[in-house]
């Protein structure tokens, strides 16, 4: 009696296996050929959500991730409420008298900024192009972004580092022998940090394990040196340059952006993570300096005049920030218009700190304030996301020498030492925000005001 009905298959739903568990979003989609703007709460509010926690997975911070998912929104004629964190969000989607509420989280956090500029551009676009688009189209073309892999293999992501960390430890002060053996340590741990990523390692074990190498390395070929070349036992002091691409300069700067707009939530947790990042690294290259028996101390006078310095500042700054640049998985041409920004901004700042009596606290907001500045008129030009531009920039600014002289005093036991360290730095890690915070409200009348 029942020959004649046909047997529709039953769907079968996928389970992941994952800790985090992986969201198929081409479930949400109810029919495949429905436009967008007639399609239904659920599936709309997929397209808001997913739009809101890839770019969260990009490193930027909630007032960014916020604005994506309002534009969205209202193109889709809905009206959202967010809470966003460092790796999950809450958010609503109101539809006349209904609503549609997800909670999203990430496995991990991380930067990509070249994953950020393709967000920034879709949204921006979504108007134009994507009504006219079914929700099928949205996701895969989410799908292709949110695929995207690196710019950038492992051996390239560890000569950026070591690119940036010479360039860092001549900016603080130090000679051709600190220059090599921190572009061999910071390259060999990058390309540690790396591997190890691809293969999904926790965080913690990742920045330990490749800051460890990296002193390490800079260990070997500071030895190797001072034993065929003869070079003084001061030039140790460089190896805190081997370390310095762990610096988390995207949680740190997006923290305190966060915390000014009253996202304390994200502010909280990101300044939490950059602490927890921070304080590892710097007890792991104490760990490596007692064993070793290196100590932080000064660098060996250079003996430049105050012209060649300033002249050699100028590339050394703008391949530092290239360098950090090309770590965040910039394009090539986003990488350079930072490493411009980054030599315009960083030179000055060191040069207001040898030439006036400015404090570097305030020198460090100059320069912040010069970046931002710079930054959003390139963003105008060519739309690059300021926080792309403005991040790297002034990474290099952040004292982590301070940071982990701070560390290696308190774990010596000289307290007074590490403290005032630990103020230095606290200082100019507070104002370099502050400068990009006062370049928004300058030239940004969306940050300017609240609403």
């Amino acid at each position: 009696m029942n020959e004649g009905i046909e047997k529709k298959p039953i769907k079968k739903y996928r389970i992941s296996q994952r800790h985090h568990m992986t969201i198929h979003w081409k479930d949400f989609i109810l029919n495949n050929n429905i436009l967008v703007r007639d399609a239904s709460l659920k599936e709309r509010s997929s397209i808001v959500g997913r739009v809101g926690i890839v770019m969260l997975s990009c490193g930027t911070g909630a007032w960014r991730v916020r604005e994506a998912m309002n534009k969205i929104s209202r193109v889709l004629r809905l009206t959202c409420s967010a809470d966003i964190g460092l790796i999950s969000l809450e958010f609503t989607c109101f539809d006349n008298e209904r609503s549609y509420t997800q909670v999203l989280s990430l496995p991990n956090t991380g930067v990509n900024t070249d994953k950020l500029n393709d967000m920034e551009h879709f949204v921006n676009n979504f108007e134009v192009e994507a009504l006219s688009l079914t929700v099928k189209e949205i996701h895969l073309a989410l799908d292709n972004i949110q695929r995207k892999t690196g710019n950038y293999s492992p051996l390239i992501a560890g000569l950026a580092a070591a690119l940036a960390c010479s360039s860092f430890i001549f900016l603080l002060g130090g000679g051709i022998p600190e220059m090599i053996c921190s572009f061999v340590g910071a390259g060999i741990g990058n390309w540690t940090r790396s591997k190890m990523n691809a293969k999904h390692v926790t965080t913690l074990i990742s920045i330990a394990v490749s800051v460890a190498i990296a002193c390490l390395a800079y260990l070997c070929i500071f030895l190797f040196f001072k034993a065929f070349f003869q070079i003084l036992v001061q030039h140790e002091a460089g190896y805190i340059g081997a370390m310095l691409f762990v610096i988390p300069g995207f949680p740190f700067i997006t923290s305190i952006l966060d915390i000014s707009k009253l996202d304390m939530r994200s502010g909280l947790e990101r300044l939490a993570y950059a602490i927890m990042i921070t304080l590892v690294a710097a007890l792991m290259g104490w760990l490596v300096a007692l064993m070793v028996h290196f100590q932080p101390g000064n660098f060996l006078m250079l003996g430049l005049s105050p012209l060649l310095l300033l002249l050699l500042r100028i590339p050394a700054s703008f391949c530092g920030v290239f360098g950090f640049s090309i770590m965040f998985n910039s394009s090539l041409k986003m990488a350079t218009a930072a490493g411009c920004i980054g030599a315009v901004a960083n030179t000055l700042r060191l040069e207001l700190v040898d030439l006036t009596a400015i404090p570097p606290s305030a020198a460090a907001f100059v320069g912040a304030l010069v970046a931002g500045l710079i930054a959003s008129v390139i963003n105008r030009y060519n739309g690059y996301p300021r926080i792309s531009l403005t991040v790297p920039s002034i990474v290099i600014m952040v004292p982590g020498l301070y940071i982990y002289r701070a560390v290696y005093n308190i774990g010596s036991n000289a307290i007074g030492v590490g403290a005032l360290w630990l103020t230095k730095a606290v200082m100019i890690i507070v104002f370099l925000p502050l400068g990009l915070f006062v370049a928004r409200v300058l030239l940004d009348k969306d940050w300017r005001h609240f609403n």
